[in-house]
């Protein structure tokens, strides 16, 4: 089959399934179904029918595209990625961005990543920080040893660690001068109603934040006194409308707080600082 035709036809499988960019989709299929990437993938005349069946059948049933493919992009970065984890994705990139703001001068030594999932944030910021050491901590065992292979992948092994542990009770006595976390923050009640592709798929306790949304805040932020050091800083990924809320009980717990706003002009980052 032509590779052109082969792609139309994906196309209108994914487009009938109610996907939005059903034809980019079955571009990025098709290549991983060759193992091939994209500019591969136009070198390609002809491929053999049915080849990305298995997979274009998954997509249609609306199973995430990076769940299929296994890898997701990251602040320039390719991360493995499994049902065990959240997806990454662009908004979570404000977190390293306001890193990077928050220490212009690189002069990080310990991080720690709440809730690593992939490892995604933690490794990223590794990335950045050249002379930092980073912990990863994930109350699932297996997202954990995802983000170890992660690193590994990366060449960041020496300079992380992993752990499985709920919040920050696995840790004692180490402090940290930047702390950062993307913890789950949507209303229980909500996530039925989410795109089939979050609800159906991906891990519940990376997603459902509490009857409120607000549950993991309050454990992280308690727990932030006896974490950070003196001139750290806390940088929480937030939900839309969750701003004022996380702020207020920041500064009740003693804290300063700031916000870093997304592309779209949200506040997607909360900095709290002693």
């Amino acid at each position: 089959m032509k590779t052109a035709d082969a792609i139309g036809e994906i196309a209108a499988r994914l487009q009938a399934a109610g996907i939005a960019e059903a034809r980019r989709e079955a571009r990025i299929i098709l290549a991983a179904a060759l193992g091939v990437d994209a500019a591969g993938l136009l070198l390609l005349p002809d491929v053999p029918d049915g080849i990305a069946e298995p997979m274009v059948s998954r997509r249609a049933q609306r199973e995430p595209l990076a769940y299929i493919s296994g890898r997701k992009e990251f602040w320039g970065l390719e991360f493995a990625v499994s049902p065990a984890t959240l997806i990454p994705r662009p908004d979570s990139e404000t977190l390293i961005e306001a890193a990077l703001e928050c220490f212009p001068q690189r002069d990080v030594q310990r991080i720690l990543d709440l809730g690593t999932g992939t490892g995604c944030l933690l490794l990223s910021a590794l990335s950045e920080f050249k002379a930092a050491f980073g912990i990863g901590l994930d109350i699932s065992p297996q997202a954990a040893a995802l983000a170890a292979g992660n690193a590994r992948s990366l060449g960041l092994a020496e300079r992380s660690a992993f752990a499985v542990g709920h919040w920050a009770a696995a840790l004692t006595g180490i402090k940290f001068d930047l702390i950062m976390s993307n913890p789950p923050y949507i209303a229980g009640p909500e996530i039925a109603g989410l795109m089939p592709e979050v609800a159906a798929f991906e891990p519940a306790s990376a997603l459902d934040g509490g009857p409120d949304g607000l549950a993991a805040y309050h454990a992280i932020i308690a727990a932030l006194p006896g974490m950070l050091t003196q001139s750290g800083v806390a940088l929480l990924e937030l939900g839309i409308n969750q701003a004022d809320s996380v702020a207020e009980m920041a500064r009740t717990a003693g804290f300063q707080t700031g916000f870093k706003q997304d592309l779209a002009n949200i506040p997607r980052v909360v900095l709290i600082r002693p």
